[in-house]
C-alpha cells in the first residue's frame, strides 16, 4: 500500500514545509472582491481558488479549518467541497482539519463523510481523547484507499497545559500516552521512508520540549501549528523535524492576510494582489524553515536549494 503519508514526504522533499491554511473568513478578503460576489461564501471560493494557484509549487499541502465553512451554512459546506475539489483537480493535497473524536459506528460514518463523496480529503485530524476506539475505525481507509490521519498529541494552545501536560501515575504526560499509541499504530503502517499512516499533530510553540519529542517519535510525520502568529518562528519548527524532513508547518492569517501586512490600501487590493502577497509570505516562509532545518542538519546540508523565484507583492505606489 502507497499511503498518503509517503506522498506528503515526497512534496516535502520537492516543495519544502509549507502546509498553508485555508482557513478563509470573509473578512480576510479585499473589499471589492466581496462587493462584485454574489455572496460571502462564493468570494470565499473565489480567493481560495486565487490563493491555491499561487501558491501550489511552494506549499506541499493545504489545510481546511472546518469551522470557516460552517459559519456560513450550507452555501459554506458547498464551497468547501468545491475547494477540496479543486485540490484534488490539481493533485494537490489536502488536510480536513475537522478534529473529529467520537467513537465505534459514529467514528466509521465519520470516516466515510471525509474520505469519499464530496468531503474527500487525503488526511484528517482527529482528536484521541475517547480512546483508541476514537482512532482505530479511521484505520480501514488507509490501508484501503492510503488515507491519513493527524492526531491531537501535543498542541500550541494556551490551553494545552490543562490536560495534555497532566503526570500520568505510570510515569510521563498525558500527551507522552498518546503518542506511545500512535507509535505503535505507526509500526504497523510503516510506509516507504518509515513513517506510519497516522502521524500528530505537535505544536512548535514549546522549544524546549521539541528536540526530545522529535527523537522519541521517529516514526511519526509531524503537522506543525503555531507558526507565525501564534508565536512560533523557523527555528522552532525545525527542531521538530527529521532529517529536514518529517514534518508539515501550518501557517493561516499570515499567508491569508499577508496583503494587509503590506500595506495595501483594502480599496486597492484584489485577489491577484492578494495572491501575490500570499505567495511571497508562503515563499519567505519555506526558506526560512529550510535554512533553520538545514542549520540544524549540520554544514553538509546547509545550501537551499529548489528555491523557485518570488512573486512581487503589489502595493500602493
Amino acid at each position: 500500500m502507497r499511503y498518503n503519508m509517503d506522498r506528503l514526504y515526497e512534496r516535502v522533499a520537492d516543495k519544502g514545509h509549507v502546509c498553508v491554511g485555508l482557513d478563509t473568513a470573509p473578512d480576510y478578503i479585499p473589499p471589492s472582491e466581496l462587493r462584485k460576489a454574489e455572496s460571502p461564501a462564493e468570494a470565499v471560493l473565489k480567493y481560495n481558488r486565487a490563493i491555491i494557484d499561487a501558491t501550489s509549487d511552494i506549499a506541499a499541502c493545504f489545510k481546511l479549518q472546518i469551522a470557516y465553512y460552517e459559519e456560513l451554512g450550507i452555501a459554506g459546506l458547498e464551497v468547501y467541497a468545491r475547494t477540496l475539489a479543486y485540490l484534488r483537480e490539481r493533485d494537490l493535497l489536502a488536510i480536513a482539519d475537522i478534529k473529529r473524536g467520537d467513537i465505534a459506528d459514529t467514528a466509521s460514518r465519520y470516516a466515510r463523510a471525509h474520505f469519499e463523496g464530496e468531503f474527500e480529503a487525503d488526511f484528517v485530524t482527529l482528536a484521541p481523547y475517547m480512546g483508541m476506539d476514537s482512532i482505530t475505525p479511521w484505520l480501514a481507509y488507509a490501508e484501503r484507499r492510503g488515507k491519513g490521519a493527524f492526531v491531537l498529541m501535543r498542541t500550541s494552545n494556551p490551553g494545552m497545559r490543562d490536560f495534555e501536560y497532566r503526570e500520568l501515575a505510570a510515569g510521563g504526560r498525558l500527551y507522552d500516552a498518546v503518542g506511545d499509541k500512535l507509535a505503535e499504530l505507526a509500526r504497523e503502517s510503516a510506509g516507504k521512508y518509515g513513517y506510519g499512516a497516522f502521524g500528530a499533530v505537535v505544536g512548535c510553540t514549546e522549544r524546549e520540549e521539541a528536540s526530545v519529542i522529535r527523537r522519541k517519535r521517529e516514526n511519526l510525520f509531524f503537522l506543525i501549528p503555531g507558526y507565525g502568529a501564534q508565536g512560533g518562528a523557523a527555528d522552532d519548527a525545525a527542531l521538530l523535524l527529521s532529517n529536514g524532513n518529517g514534518g508539515v508547518v501550518n501557517a493561516s492569517r499570515s499567508i491569508l492576510k499577508a496583503w494587509n501586512a503590506a500595506g495595501i490600501s483594502p480599496e486597492d487590493a484584489t485577489n491577484e494582489t492578494a495572491a501575490g502577497c500570499a505567495r511571497e509570505a508562503a515563499a519567505e516562509m519555506r526558506d526560512a524553515i529550510r535554512t533553520a532545518a538545514a542549520h540544524r542538519a549540520g554544514p553538509a546540508k546547509q545550501a537551499v536549494q529548489n528555491q523557485p523565484k518570488k512573486a512581487v507583492c503589489l502595493s500602493e505606489a
